[in-house]
């Protein structure tokens, strides 16, 4: 999230609520906090963003050709620096690597307050299709929030401003209510946000841009937060099935996506 977790009274707020960030490449979650290792065989969906070689955040495969991540990752970087990672459960090492073609970020992202903090990238090449690698169902569309439980995976930071792991991660995470959320940062929860927490576990620096999965289906886009893991602040997520977000996913998938 900005977490790779996200001027006065806003400077303060950017460093209580920003995008997670990593020296030299864009500002992204790090790792998942309170996770344990897992293998891309179980998250095959899961791709690494890099930026001049180099992971800076997470992804999503939607299409053979298609990347789901953050506007914070890709906003600020021409596509000709950003390639991705797919197939591997190592970060930087294995699976294979293909160059972004395109970049898609939301219109209407603001990088100030992160709404509509969603991006699809358009690759150079078709993914090879594997046990390492598949496309992830969006959630559907009538799926009500609330009560849910995710699990959401990356290679971002331990522990606020931590060490990276090699190994991929996931934490399981449950849903903050709306308005409880809301009451934590006051004035930031948009319709384009939901909140997901566990007791010592979160998305962090390195991560943002990577999917939140609920069952089969990925339900938010790891986005920002204040601090990892801090058991007073819940982890935003970009929200897959707010209206706006999912039509522009769906667009750019009728539009770009090869078979």
């Amino acid at each position: 999230m900005f977490r790779i977790v996200l001027i006065s009274a806003l400077a303060a707020i950017a460093v209580e609520a920003t995008p997670r960030n990593r020296a030299g490449v864009p500002q992204l979650d790090g790792r998942i906090v309170g996770g344990e290792d897992t293998q891309i065989e179980d998250y095959p969906h899961q791709i690494s963003l890099q930026y001049l070689d180099t992971h800076t955040c997470g992804g999503s495969i939607i299409a053979r050709n298609l990347i789901l991540t953050a506007a914070h990752c890709t906003a600020d970087y021409g596509v000709y620096f950003l390639s991705i990672r797919y197939g591997s459960s190592i970060m930087e090492k294995g699976g294979f690597v293909l160059k972004v073609g395109e970049k898609y970020v939301h219109p209407s992202y603001d990088a100030f307050t992160t709404d509509y903090d969603l991006s699809i990238l358009k690759l150079s090449g078709n993914i090879e299709l594997s046990s390492k690698a598949q496309i992830i169902k969006l959630v559907p569309s009538l799926t009500p929030e609330g009560g849910r439980h995710a699990f959401v995976t990356g290679w971002g930071a331990l522990y606020m401003d931590g060490p990276y792991p090699q190994q991929l991660q996931v934490a399981k995470v449950h849903e903050e209510d709306r308005d409880a959320c809301g009451e934590v940062y006051p004035g930031k929860i948009t319709d384009r946000m939901i909140c997901f927490k566990a007791a010592g576990k979160d998305s962090c620096q390195g991560d943002s841009g990577g999917p939140l999965v609920s069952g089969d289906a990925q339900i938010g886009v790891v986005s920002w937060g204040r601090g990892c893991a801090d058991a007073r602040y819940p982890g935003v997520y970009s929200h897959i099935n707010n209206a706006e977000l999912r039509k522009y996913i769906v667009k750019h998938i009728d539009l770009y996506a090869t078979n």
